[in-house]
């Protein structure tokens, strides 16, 4: 049977890579602040919080992106795990004929 091992250890990478741009994620966004700055007594704020949500959108993308990948190459490893089980044990099974 196939050796999957250096492919789950690339998986479990990239899935560290996911849940750690996550944690970045929610540690940026503690910053944020849920009011939108209008009144020109606030102005200050604006740039800064432009600059905030287009960072976190960049991140988002990212996390999208890196989420995706980590589920079709998880369900692709199961996949192929599951299909050498069957062929395995479906090799040395044998029926008695009746």
């Amino acid at each position: 049977m196939l050796t999957l091992t250096p492919f789950v250890v690339i998986w479990a990478a990239v899935a560290v890579v996911t849940l750690g741009l996550a944690l970045y994620r929610k540690v940026i966004s503690a910053s944020e602040q849920d009011i939108v700055f209008l009144s020109a007594s606030e102005a200050g704020n604006i740039p800064k919080q432009q600059a905030l949500a287009a960072r976190l959108g960049g991140i988002d993308k990212w996390g999208k992106t890196l989420t995706v990948v980590t589920l079709v190459l998880g369900l692709a490893l199961a996949s192929i795990y599951f299909y050498g089980v069957w062929v395995e044990v479906g090799s040395t099974i044998h029926f008695a004929n009746r």
